[in-house]
């Protein structure tokens, strides 16, 4: 009778641990702090950098991007706004994060995204862009991502890998999202919006498609628990219902 509870309680306890590890809980940690970058850890080895870009109609827009590490590889999607930021944002992961940057990755062609690409560039990182992203950032004279993809790409880092794809046009017409399928992570970039936000800037939008294409989002990554948008607050899937509703048309 002793030997079948002990055994019981061990079976439970495996269950218990087994349970508890696969769970994914949103941190918010503020890790590092300046006038010009804010880094947030928000799942174990996933965190939000944010720069700052100062705008005529919106004043000063907090801009977010990812970076994901393994086995002390670092993938980062989109870049600070700016060559210094960046440079900031490099160095930070190299010595406290311990990680050498793999490459990087433009989500689309506006200046929170590629803003600091010159300065990747420098430190031989390697970029890749959707293939409307490379177009669009030769027309505007920008600095241009040396490989590009088409439909979806997957990129490998330690031990691990993050996948892009491209579902179709919203804040722009080249906007990818990326998934860090481990950690059940959504990078949404500009194609989703935070939690009662407006609508933004729609200088490049395709409004007409953009909740089309942020329901495709919804029903590619139903198992996301952790959801990133391109400004303000990281939340779970609750944003991409809010970006299919705010531009849903009649």
């Amino acid at each position: 009778m002793n030997l079948l509870k002990t055994l019981f309680l061990f079976i439970t306890f495996i269950l218990i641990v087994g349970c508890s590890s696969n769970k994914l809980t949103f941190t918010n940690k503020v890790l590092y702090k300046t006038n010009s970058l804010i880094i947030t850890e928000v799942a174990p080895n996933v965190y939000v950098h944010t720069s700052f870009l100062q705008t005529t109609n919106f004043g000063n827009v907090p801009c977010n991007g990812m970076i994901v590490c393994n086995k002390n590889e670092a993938i980062v999607f989109d870049t600070p706004i700016n060559n210094q930021t960046s440079e900031e944002l490099i160095q930070y992961i190299n010595t406290k994060l311990k990680s050498k940057i793999k490459a990087v990755v433009p989500t689309h062609f506006h200046v929170d995204c590629l803003g600091g690409l010159n300065t990747f560039h420098n430190h031989k990182i390697a970029s890749i862009a959707h293939i409307k992203t490379i177009a669009l950032a030769k027309e505007q004279k920008a600095t241009i991502p040396i490989k590009s993809f088409e439909i979806e790409e997957k990129i490998s880092f330690g031990n691990d890998f993050v996948k892009l794809y491209f579902l179709g046009e919203g804040h722009t017409k080249d906007n990818i999202v990326a998934y860090y399928p481990a950690k059940k992570v959504l990078f949404g970039g500009c194609l989703i919006k935070e939690l009662n936000a407006g609508k933004g800037n729609l200088a490049d939008a395709n409004e007409i498609k953009w909740s089309e294409t942020a329901t495709k989002v919804k029903k590619q990554f139903k198992n996301a628990k952790i959801v990133i948008p391109g400004h303000g607050k990281v939340g779970s899937t609750k944003l991409i219902d809010y970006t299919i509703k705010l531009f849903k048309t009649k």
